[in-house]
Parts: structure tokens; C-alpha cells; sequence
């Protein structure tokens, strides 16, 4: 029996998963993570924090693993998938030299309208298949850098290294030896050419970091470096110690026993953004082929194959997944606030204490009465990509309950999916051959059955529920040789799905849409 280890570091906790050779999750860890949210709508982490949430639940995973009577030596390779925008800059001893900047961060909102001004935005889209928003990374770095002086004077000098998590998380991981993303994650920055997959001279040049170190750029599915993991059977042993033993040992990481120390060495053979990743494990292996994650903020992305495809209806062009012979793209549909709209009700609405309450009141009504929740909190993304706007709740009366109110943020998900949607099949002129659904929203079945009807699609759902773990595990296996070919991936993925059926006689859903239509289109 063969394991690969997958680590799924996101914006609010890090899941660690060990999958053996049939794809079934035989072990987990999860720890909540930290995430420092601020009135002037900064959004950061701290570094170092990141960082040792990934080794606290990757030793909670090995924990529950080696209880089991599982052998670490048995875990063939591991993968890593990550929260894709936010950044880190560090210098070569791997000191960081700014706070985690999180995707949601709307910083640099100023510096965007500075460049789009300067006609600067047709030539980011040609290049990156992005648009200038603060969504993505190197807005927020021009930020920084205009307002940090010495950090900008270290930029030129050539003393500071730039990457998304994934790439931070695997210098540390390597003491410096790996400096590498793959390009989801570069593809995310805003100075990454998706057409000839390298680092672009011109933008770099044009927003003067020449001298930024950047990462070397690898298909998702490759040789990133070499890691370990402390067997968990020794209650003395820590990860937080392997860095010293690496020193001594020659960067063989330590596996520590009560009765002895043996020594294991894990090779690390894929890096991918989360959505990129959750669109693997959904099986999207096929042009036309899409998948919804359903989480903090939500990613609709569907497969497009070999080559990109320029949207004409504020969708991006993104890299959809890699392996070493085989670079695939996508088109995407961002979603800012899904999951955190539901978190914002109950921490300071107060209208409940746990989110799975919210499917019972949002079904105590008929409809929606009118109500509307624009979820703005950090602006709307695609395909409206509305920055500055700000949220709102709308069509109230003294009839409205809270049940209304909850119903209102709960119908908001699946409304901003229907409005990707549709501008992905006018961008392809062609319809979805399948859509898959996943991530910690799909657990409310308010808000599935409300999107397969209003979408009029049968859904696929996958029983594994944390796919962007199972697509990082699946890339990983591949060079690992865990995992045959992407056609075993098919059949293992068509046996652990279901589907789920749309109601075509439900017209509330229709009305309903139609009413948010009008109030998205109206600023």
C-alpha cells in the first residue's frame, strides 16, 4: 500500500489528508488559521503563523495516521494546494519582510484605477489573462512598495524574494533549497505570460521589479524538493524541531520513535492554487468540463484545453491545471464572498450560532419576499468585477424576519454562479458538458437545490468532500507513480460521485434571479 500526503493550505484553516492508492482518505488534520481582517479593508496573515498552522496539522494528520497503524515510510510523495493570490516577501534566510497580503486585501484599489488610467490594463489581459484588480497579486505589491521605503530600496538591490503561499511554505519547508511555484499559482500574479509560460519581462520592467526574485516556474505536477514528517508514535517529537535536524542530517528529515530515530525522506511533486487543484480532483480533465468550489469566496472555473481564450464577458484566462506534458487552460468566474457572507451573519448579525441552522430558516419561508443580500463586503468580482461597490440589503419591509435575511445571503451564492455561468457560455458559445460542486458550502442543501434548479444542470458531487486535497494528492501520485494515468483518475472519480437532479417545474428560482438582476445591475 502506497500513501500520498496532501496538505490543503487555505484562507481560514490548513486540512492535511494522507490518500492511499485507491483515492480514499484514510487520515486527517485540520487547524484553524488566524486571518487579520481590518476596517480600511486590509486583509492579512502573518507569515510565520501560516506557515506553523501547516505543520500543526500536518502533524495531526500523522497522529491519526500512525494511530491507525499506518508506517510514515509508506507515504510515497506529498502535494501542497493554496490560497492563490496572497503573497509573501522574504529574504534569502527566509526572514519575511511583509505580512501574508490576502486575496481579499483591497489595498492597492487606488494604484489600479492609477494604472488602468495609464491604458496600462489591455496589455496585462493579453499577457496574464487577468484584468488590473486588487484581486490578484502584484497591485498589492506595487502597494507596498510605495508605501515601505526600505522595502522597495531592498526590492531594487535584489535582497527580497516574491511568491504566493506555496511558494513560501516549500523555502521553508527546504531551508531555502526550493525556490519554486508551478503556474497556477504564478498565473494568479499579474506579471506571468500564460502564452509563453515564463515570467514577463515587459510587466516586470514596466512596474520596475527587475530585481525581484521570483520563483522558478514548474508544471503542477513536478519535482518540488524534499521534505519529511516526524512519525507522531513519539509524544516527545515535534515539527517544529526539524529544521535543526536537517542542519545535522543533511537535509534527511527526522522520523522519531520511542524506541529509536529512523530517517525518511519525502519527496514534494506538486504545488497548485486551491481552485486549480479542486478542479482536478473534480475529474475536469476535458474541454467544457467545469466545477464550483463553494468556500470562503467561491471559483467557478471550466476546462477550455490547449489553448487560452480571451473572454469578452468578464471572465479570466487563467491556467486550469499542468503536468509535465500537458498544460491545460481555463476560464474562471471569481466569486469574492460566498462562505464569508454566511460567516458575517452569525459574527455580527448574531442570527444564529451555527451555519448548518441556516438551511431550516431559509426554507421556513416561501421566498425570498424581495429581499436581497448584495454580498460587496470586498467588492463583486466576476463577471461584474465591481471593486468599489459596497454591500447592501435590500427590499426590506417591517414583514421581513431574519429567516428572510438569511435566505437573501444564502440565494446570493447561487445567483453569482448563474451570472459566471452564462458569461462562460457566451465566451465559448457552446454549453457546459458537466458541472461539479464541492467545498464546505455544499454541505447546505438550501443552496444546492437551489443551484441545480436554477441552473437547470444535474450537478456532480464528489463523497470526498476536500477535493482540493484530492487534486493536489492526484497530481502529486502522478509523478510519484501512486496513481497510473489521468484515465485511472477518471474511473476512481466516476466511482466515488453522485448526481444531483434539477427540479425543471421550480419557477421561484427563476423569479428570484430575475429580481437580483435588476439590483446587480443598479449601483
Amino acid at each position: 500500500m502506497k500513501f500520498v500526503l496532501a496538505i490543503d493550505q487555505g484562507t481560514s484553516s490548513t486540512k492535511t489528508l494522507i490518500f492511499d492508492n485507491e483515492a480514499k482518505a484514510v487520515a486527517k488534520g485540520c487547524v484553524d488559521l488566524k486571518t487579520n481582517h481590518f476596517d480600511n479593508g486590509f486583509v492579512e496573515q502573518d507569515p510565520e503563523g501560516v506557515y506553523q498552522n501547516l505543520l500543526d496539522s500536518v502533524q495531526e494528520c500523522l497522529v491519526n495516521f500512525t494511530n491507525q497503524g499506518f508506517d510514515i515510510q509508506d507515504i510515497t510523495s506529498c502535494g501542497i494546494s493554496n490560497q492563490r493570490e496572497t503573497f509573501v516577501l522574504w529574504d534569502k534566510s527566509g526572514n519575511a519582510q511583509s505580512p501574508a497580503v490576502v486575496w481579499a486585501c483591497k489595498r492597492s484599489i487606488s494604484i489600479c484605477e492609477d494604472l488602468k488610467s495609464k491604458g496600462q490594463e489591455p496589455l496585462i489581459k493579453e499577457k496574464t489573462g487577468l484584468i488590473i484588480d486588487p484581486y490578484f497579486s502584484g497591485t498589492k505589491l506595487l502597494w507596498l512598495l510605495q508605501n515601505d521605503a526600505d522595502l522597495k530600496a531592498k526590492v531594487v538591490a535584489g535582497e527580497i524574494f516574491f511568491g504566493t503561499i506555496d511558494c513560501w511554505v516549500l523555502y521553508k519547508m527546504t531551508n531555502g533549497k526550493s525556490f519554486k511555484t508551478d503556474y497556477t499559482n504564478a498565473s494568479r500574479t499579474l506579471f506571468f505570460n500564460i502564452h509563453t509560460l515564463t515570467w514577463d519581462d515587459e510587466i516586470l520592467k514596466l512596474w520596475g521589479l527587475e530585481n525581484l526574485n521570483l520563483p522558478e516556474v514548474c508544471p503542477s505536477s513536478s519535482d518540488f524538493g524534499l521534505w519529511g514528517l516526524w512519525n507522531a508514535d513519539d509524544a516527545d517529537a515535534s515539527l517544529h524541531r526539524f529544521s535543526q535536524i536537517e542542519e545535522k542530517k543533511s537535509k534527511k528529515i527526522c522520523v522519531g520513535t520511542s524506541a529509536s530515530s529512523v530517517y525518511h525522506t519525502l519527496k514534494i511533486t506538486s504545488l497548485i492554487g486551491d481552485s486549480h487543484a479542486a478542479t482536478f480532483g473534480e475529474g475536469c480533465f476535458e474541454q467544457g468540463t467545469a466545477k464550483v468550489t463553494l468556500g470562503t469566496g467561491s471559483s467557478i472555473m471550466m476546462n477550455i484545453g490547449s489553448k487560452p481564450v480571451t473572454s469578452l464577458n468578464g471572465m479570466l484566462t487563467t491556467i486550469c491545471w499542468s503536468t509535465e506534458n500537458r498544460v491545460d487552460y481555463a476560464l474562471e468566474g471569481a466569486i469574492v464572498s460566498c462562505g464569508s457572507t454566511i460567516e458575517w451573519l452569525k459574527n455580527e448579525l448574531n442570527l444564529f450560532k451555527n451555519p448548518a441552522e441556516t438551511a431550516e430558516m431559509a426554507n421556513a419561508v416561501a421566498d425570498n419576499a424581495g429581499v436581497y443580500l448584495i454580498p460587496a463586503f470586498s467588492g463583486l468580482g466576476g463577471p461584474h468585477w465591481q471593486m468599489n461597490r459596497k454591500a447592501s440589503l435590500e427590499g426590506l419591509t417591517f414583514g421581513t424576519t431574519k429567516n428572510h435575511i438569511v435566505r437573501a445571503a444564502l440565494e446570493s451564492i447561487p445567483y453569482q454562479i448563474k451570472d459566471v455561468v452564462t458569461a462562460m457560455g457566451q465566451d465559448m458559445q457552446a454549453p457546459l458538458k458537466s458541472i461539479s460542486v464541492n467545498g464546505g458550502m455544499t454541505r447546505n442543501e438550501f443552496v444546492i437545490k437551489f443551484l441545480v434548479d436554477l441552473l437547470g444542470l444535474s450537478l456532480k458531487k464528489q463523497q470526498n468532500a476536500d477535493v482540493s486535497a484530492l487534486g493536489a494528492a492526484y497530481l502529486s501520485g502522478l509523478k510519484s507513480g501512486v496513481y497510473e494515468s489521468i484515465e485511472q483518475l477518471q474511473a476512481i472519480n466516476q466511482r466515488q460521485t453522485e448526481e444531483i437532479l434539477p427540479d425543471f417545474t421550480n419557477q421561484i428560482v427563476q423569479k428570484g434571479y430575475e429580481g437580483w438582476q435588476k439590483k446587480i445591475s443598479f449601483q
